[in-house]
């Protein structure tokens, strides 16, 4: 089977892990930032400072011998597989980036032969790229469940960025999904040993200085889990491990395994743990503060900020000219750059009308029913929807 042939096949199902960072400020469930392009599986990823990417995701093999619940890959599961030995998959990659295809690599793999002896072709790959090949761009490495300490160690040093996906986010859940994983051992052990690596290793190991971040994956909707469970392990990960990001994928039923007939999750659900899962790492919110029901989940038809706004905010507005950074990252319509300026703006005057907020770039009607602006509530225009 030829290369490109391989790399659609490969690639057909990657869309179940998503593409580097999203855009914060998205307003729609399952925005995306991936286009495959020619039916390869190239993705356009969102690089820090907003750059934005070209990125080959794939896999080196489709083969696996896990048989979790809802996976297209599965062990069993009837369809025509394709694997990449690691020296052909660098070069067919390096062929595409010198060609401006694309510009980066999100390397992941089905297991054969064992976690370790799939991570082991991972890192090959990677060494070949940079020692061999001279590839100095972006590169995404998944750490396999069951790794090595000194996998991840290798691993580290060749990445811009290391992941692995809990899918559950608990041990209780995780057989839901995935029966034969082990919770503790192969999966969050290996996030503790990234942490530690960069917790207790000089940086100049490292790929260009610097140790690659590290992000994980939750499928939602496919093991009776809340939202609670899921934004608990988040918090506990980006507070103690400095996890990056943790990515949310809505189950969809996949035809030929076990949970083929589970309905699909509501997409709004996985945008909305979105929504909380900024509001933990870049707002200064904390579990307590977010607007879970009963039964532990976000309303999907609730923006999560503006849920905390109305119950603490409608009858003791923040006054924009005097209230602190963190308090104004608390109103709905102001993120981290428009506090900052806001902050900045009001040491050369004092703010009086949602015009001045709008050349901040604060979305200044979204703001207004949850401020005072020189003291005065500002009146604005409801919408209609």
């Amino acid at each position: 089977m030829e290369a490109l042939q391989k790399l659609k096949l490969l690639g057909c199902q990657m869309n179940l892990e998503p593409a580097e960072e999203a855009d914060n400020s998205v307003a729609t469930p399952r925005a995306t930032t991936a286009a495959p392009k020619d039916d390869l599986p190239v993705h356009y990823a969102a690089m820090p400072g907003g750059r934005r990417i070209a990125l080959l995701k794939t896999l080196l093999t489709s083969a696996c011998e896990r048989d979790c619940l809802y996976c297209p890959f599965r062990a069993g599961r009837d369809f025509r597989r394709a694997t990449f030995q690691p020296e052909e998959m660098a070069r067919v990659f390096l062929q595409m980036h010198a060609a401006g295809k694309v510009e980066g690599l999100f390397l992941s793999s089905g297991i054969a032969g064992g976690g370790v002896q799939t991570e082991d072709r991972l890192l090959a790959t990677a060494e070949i790229l940079r020692r061999k090949l001279k590839f100095r761009g972006y590169l995404h490495l998944k750490l396999m469940p069951g790794v090595e300490r000194d996998q991840v160690w290798q691993a580290m040093r060749w990445a811009d960025r290391v992941s692995l996906n809990l899918e559950a986010p608990n041990a209780r859940r995780l057989p839901s999904l995935a029966p034969h994983k082990v919770f503790e051992e192969e999966l969050w052990q290996p996030l503790k040993w990234v942490d530690e690596v960069r917790r207790t290793q000089p940086p100049y190991q490292a790929w260009q200085g610097r140790w690659p971040s590290l992000t994980t994956q939750f499928v939602v909707g496919g093991a009776g889990e809340s939202d609670l469970e899921i934004l608990a392990t988040t918090a506990h990960l980006t507070r103690q491990l400095n996890l990056k990001r943790a990515y949310f994928s809505a189950f969809n039923p996949i035809s030929d395994t076990p949970l083929e007939n589970l309905a699909p999750e509501n997409p709004w659900r996985e945008h909305r743990l979105y929504q909380a899962s900024f509001l933990l790492r870049d707002y200064g919110f904390d579990l307590e503060d977010l607007p879970f029901r009963a039964d532990g989940h976000l309303p999907v038809d609730l923006d999560p900020k503006v849920g905390w706004a109305r119950e603490n905010l409608s009858e003791n507005p923040v006054e924009v000219n005097r209230a602190e950074w963190r308090a104004l990252l608390r109103v709905p319509g102001i993120g981290p750059k428009g506090a900052a300026a806001i902050v900045q703006a009001r040491r050369r005057g004092t703010l009086r009308g949602l015009r001045d907020l709008r050349t901040l770039g604060v979305l200044a009607n979204r703001a207004a029913p949850f401020i005072l602006l020189d003291g005065k509530r500002p009146a604005f225009q409801v919408p209609l929807l």
